[in-house]
């Protein structure tokens, strides 16, 4: 008898064993890749997450004047959720999410150094940026909603970035265009085959497609250094670019770029037009931004009519491809050191 209970002890531990060992076997081999993907099931970790780069990203926060590093991920969606809507559709949140990753590893394979430490600051001088602390204080109860959205975008491209010829872009981006994106050489005198004007008729909906503003003559004057003489249009039009802003504009017997006459006015964008009325100058502009790359609310237009990320990138950055940042690391990590 005692042979028997023997052979079924034995027999009941193996099949114990049979079945208890596999399971610790997934559990043990995928607790690591379930970590690495920040918090996604383990079965929709897209192949990305699993390859990004360790990098460190070293920020000069604006506010307390000092030097703070965040994880390369924590880090663009930290400027996902400054410089986007949450409420935005979510593939327009990851297009965003490629331009913000694309520019941080642009910026710290250059080396160039903010105070001799940092690779970037938090402002508009680089990509504004907010720590998840700062962001529970501005959402307030939307908190949860907005960063979860936020960093699904950020996880689902986790390690991309857009490249042409092999290096990473100058992934500019701007709120809304007037129908129409800009052609890099046309605001910055920079031609990149790239950042070349398209068509961006979804900004029509954008609560920044069309602004009017008056302001006194005597200060329009006094901003451009000119005097105007007469009634009506103060101004004459000499040139328009390829994206239907301003090229040249005459006022007061002197030239002026578009660009000049939005800074120096302090315009949303550089399609504008105005009239002389009692005293005053009335100024319609259309858009909002300098136009160049990736229009905001065309995304979130594109995104809403069933466009993924990919044909939002491919279509504001022309010729383009998207790749892993691992790419791009081993030039990353030199120019940290």
């Amino acid at each position: 008898m005692k042979k028997r209970h023997s052979l079924s002890f034995l027999l009941a531990g193996l099949v114990a064993v049979a079945v208890i060992l596999p399971s610790l076997l997934v559990i043990l081999f995928s607790s690591g890749k379930e970590e690495l993907a920040a918090g996604l099931p383990h079965e929709k970790a897209p192949k990305e997450v699993q390859e990004q780069p360790a990098l460190d990203v070293a920020v000069f926060r604006s506010g307390t004047k000092k030097t703070e590093t965040f994880p390369l991920e924590e880090y663009v969606a930290g400027v996902v959720a400054a410089e986007m809507p949450a409420s935005f559709e979510k593939e327009a949140l990851k297009a965003q999410a490629l331009t913000a990753r694309t520019f941080i590893i642009k910026q710290m394979m250059s080396g160039s150094k903010v105070n001799g430490q940092a690779n970037v600051t938090d402002t508009v001088a680089h990509q504004v940026f907010k720590t998840k602390e700062e962001l529970k204080q501005l959402w307030g109860k939307d908190f949860d909603w907005k960063s979860k959205k936020i960093n699904e975008a950020v996880q689902e491209t986790a390690g991309q970035v857009i490249t042409y010829n092999g290096a990473p872009i100058t992934a500019s981006f701007f709120s809304t265009s007037n129908g129409y994106t800009e052609n890099s050489e046309d605001y910055w005198n920079e031609p990149l085959p790239y950042l070349k004007s398209v068509a961006s008729p979804w900004d029509e909906s954008s609560p920044e497609y069309s602004t009017k503003q008056t302001m006194p003559l005597a200060e329009f004057e006094r901003k451009l250094g000119i005097s105007v003489n007469g009634k009506g249009e103060a101004g004459t039009i000499t040139g328009r670019t390829e994206g239907k802003r301003i090229a040249s504009v005459k006022i007061g017997g002197k030239e002026f770029s578009g660009r000049e006459v939005r800074e120096k006015l302090e315009l949303p964008s550089s399609d504008f037009n105005w009239v002389l009325k009692s005293g005053d100058v009335i100024i319609t502009t259309k858009g909002y931004g300098h136009g160049v790359g990736m229009s905001q609310y065309g995304a979130n237009g594109m995104a809403k009519e069933g466009k993924n990320y990919k044909q939002i990138i491919a279509h504001y950055y022309q010729q383009t491809k998207i790749e892993t940042a691992k790419n791009f690391v081993k030039e990353t990590v030199t120019a940290k050191k």
